[in-house]
């Protein structure tokens, strides 16, 4: 329909329109849902589809599962789960593999002493941390989805992985542990780590199997942020004893990180001069590195590999000062050759450990999906959540048979990758390579590595998630609700602990959602003169408003948390409560409804979904509408809330004809019904 003709504006806002001349001409009759149906859709069909029983849908259901079994099935199945065999075959040998090289490369030689750095982080020895590095980036490379993301070993999971370590194997309090105890208590602190990569793994498989990637959703990028930029603070004191020289025991639990900088303080006299000169030469050459690496990022060919510079300095001065011996500096010692052997992790630990592998596999999933997500809109191409879930999985659950600890994607190797130029998965295989070589034959060369330098290196990587705070004065001009959620996901992760951090954060968002759910307004619609357009009211003064029909927008889910709001609102724009218009105003002008309501259209488009208490209270609005003589209209209704509102009983107390394809066409229908009756 047009606008009304005979209808003028007012000066105050949403005064009603007088309605003395006929409607101007239609372009078309009002269309009902029914009769939408009858004209466009397949009523028949659906029909049947609604009066098919449950075990006949199910059969249906399995024989289109069972036609992926077929020969093109099967192999449509394969390259779904091998990724290799879709990118592979259109690979660009010559663009593509230098930059493939030359990125894999880079990457591989920050993960060997980066890996071994996140090894004492995890408290395990530094081999591990290789091992770390190997094994996951070669099955990602095989099963991931993500050209441009690079795994291995994550500073977040690391310490959420060496606070479990550290709780369920504690070190003995009376210290000056022999060679051979220190040993026992290594590989019970490795099968523990590697119990929880096992965990993780087969809690992320399965979520693939329930096709649950859509829960890294429920991780919102606030979440996430303020996740890692508070483990990037825990990281930095959990490695002061080692870059102060200081045998201290590592505090975990709640408020961790006041505990260790108590203990710091107080034994900051018993200081090694000789470690702590070590840290700050290495901090000195490390930082003004990365620093040069960001400035001049489109500059250099490729990032100045800082840290491995920084170990073979360090290997080198430790070796001919002979700082271990005459200033008992600590050091890495012999790095065994070769691989270990392949031993399933003691299912006797998975009870223990669940609780921590669940908080792991949700922080894997998130931070590598979210990664993943940024660089593929980066270089338009798309990614599987459901097969990122399965190649995380996979990668964690294989690689702790081979003694490796949780692993993920991360932030500093994926960003390194990006600007020495890596285009496809492939440079994962030339950064196996790297650490492939130290494991079998440059092993030996680290021996003399102080672990300070490997502590500075921990340091050194946070940069990236230190400057995540820079975001926060946009996030606050952006939205105030997502900047309060990283502040409260920062806060309950810096005092209380990484994985309590991360439930508080998630619980907290989804407060903020349910809230922001319940203070949405239902809006008065107005009629802007001359289109088919309904605005809401307030937004200008010059909307049309009929004596008589009253449109109201509900923008909203209809659930058993919003039914009471929904209530009251619909009360008081129709009269229909006990305090009628003396109730609370929620909104639209003062005056807007002069006389009583004779005609109500719902707007329900922004009712994305309707469960059961949600239903019942629109079927009694229903009545009542009919009972006070109100006509009811419901308007744009998607095919779920129409269906839930149908089995809730809605047709027993209004008619298909009062369902309507949208708010224009039950509109025209009111005008309609409103000159009749004049």
């Amino acid at each position: 329909m047009s606008g009304l003709p005979g209808a003028s504006t007012c000066p105050g806002p949403g005064e009603a329109s007088d309605l003395k001349s006929p409607l101007g001409a239609k372009f078309r009759e009002p269309l009902t849902e029914a009769r939408f149906q009858q004209l466009f859709g397949d009523a028949e069909q659906e029909a049947e589809l609604l009066a098919e029983p449950r075990w006949s849908r199910l059969r249906r259901l399995w024989r289109r599962r069972a036609r992926a079994c077929s020969g093109p099935g099967a192999w449509r199945l394969l390259r779904a789960r091998l990724p290799p065999l879709r990118w592979l075959p259109h690979y660009r040998w010559r663009p593509w593999l230098l930059g493939d090289a030359v990125a894999g490369v880079t990457v591989g030689i920050v993960h060997v002493p980066q890996g071994m750095a996140f090894a004492l982080l995890t408290s395990v020895p530094p081999v591990f941390g290789l091992y770390t590095s190997f094994f996951p980036v070669l099955i990602y490379t095989l099963l991931g989805t993500g050209r441009h993301l690079s795994t291995g070993t994550f500073a977040v999971l690391s310490l959420m992985t060496g606070s479990a370590v550290e709780r369920l194997v504690p070190e003995p309090l009376e210290g000056n542990l022999s060679g051979i105890e220190r040993e026992q208590l290594d590989a019970q602190r490795v099968g523990v780590a590697a119990a929880m990569a096992f965990g993780s793994g087969a809690l992320m498989l399965g979520m693939f199997a329930l096709q649950l990637g859509v829960l890294a959703t429920f991780l919102s990028e606030p979440v996430v942020k303020a996740l890692t930029s508070g483990a990037a603070l825990h990281v930095l004191v959990s490695q002061l004893p080692s870059l102060l020289g200081l045998p201290l025991p590592r505090q975990i639990g709640c408020f961790a990180l006041f505990k260790t900088l108590a203990a710091v303080l107080t034994a900051l006299p018993r200081s090694s001069p000789a470690e702590l000169t070590v840290s700050a030469l290495s901090l000195a050459l490390l930082v003004p590195v990365k620093e040069l690496n960001v400035r001049f990022r489109d500059r250099l060919p490729t990032p100045i590999p800082g840290e491995i510079v920084m170990v073979l300095l360090a290997s080198v001065l430790c070796f001919t000062s002979s700082l271990d011996t005459r200033y008992n500096v600590q050091i890495v010692g012999l790095l065994p050759g070769g691989f270990p052997q392949p031993l399933l992790p003691s299912l006797a630990e998975l009870p223990r450990i669940l609780a921590d592998s669940l908080p792991m596999a949700l922080v894997t999933f998130a931070v590598s999906a979210s990664l993943a997500s940024i660089y593929a809109d980066k270089y338009s191409y798309t990614i599987d959540s459901n097969q990122e879930l399965f190649a995380h999985g996979v990668s964690n659950l294989i690689s702790s048979l081979f003694s490796c600890f949780p692993n993920s994607a991360t932030l500093a190797t994926t960003s390194l990758l990006v600007d020495a130029g890596g285009n496809t998965q492939l440079a994962g295989l030339f950064s196996c390579m790297v650490v492939l070589s130290v494991l079998l034959w440059l092993g030996p060369f680290f021996y003399y590595l102080p672990k300070a330098v490997l502590a500075c290196i921990n340091i050194s990587s946070m940069r990236q998630m230190f400057f995540q705070m820079r975001e926060l004065p946009q996030l606050w001009r952006i939205s105030r609700v997502d900047f309060a959620v990283w502040m409260v996901t920062w806060v309950a992760v810096v005092t209380l602990s990484v994985d309590l951090g991360l439930a508080v954060g998630v619980v907290f968002s989804m407060m903020t959602v349910v809230c922001r759910t319940q203070r949405v307004q239902c809006l008065a619609l107005g009629l802007a003169e001359g289109t088919e357009l309904y605005r809401p009211l307030r937004e200008s003064h010059k909307l049309l408003q009929v004596p008589g029909l009253c449109i109201l927008s509900y923008p909203t889910p209809l659930y058993f948390g919003t039914r009471g709001r929904f209530r009251r609102i619909l009360e008081w724009h129709l009269g229909l409560g006990e305090g009628g218009k003396e109730a609370p105003k929620t909104d639209g002008p003062p005056d807007a409804v002069a006389e009583p309501v004779r005609v109500v259209v719902l707007d329900c488009s922004g009712v994305t979904f309707a469960d059961a208490a949600g239903a019942r209270e629109v079927v009694q609005l229903a009545s009542r509408c009919r009972d006070a003589g109100i006509h009811l209209l419901l308007a744009q209704c998607n095919a779920s809330v129409l269906g839930t509102l149908t089995q809730a009983g809605l047709l027993d107390r209004v008619t298909p004809e009062q369902l309507f394809v949208s708010v224009q066409d039950a509109a025209a229908y009111a005008l309609e019904r409103l000159v009749r009756r004049q």
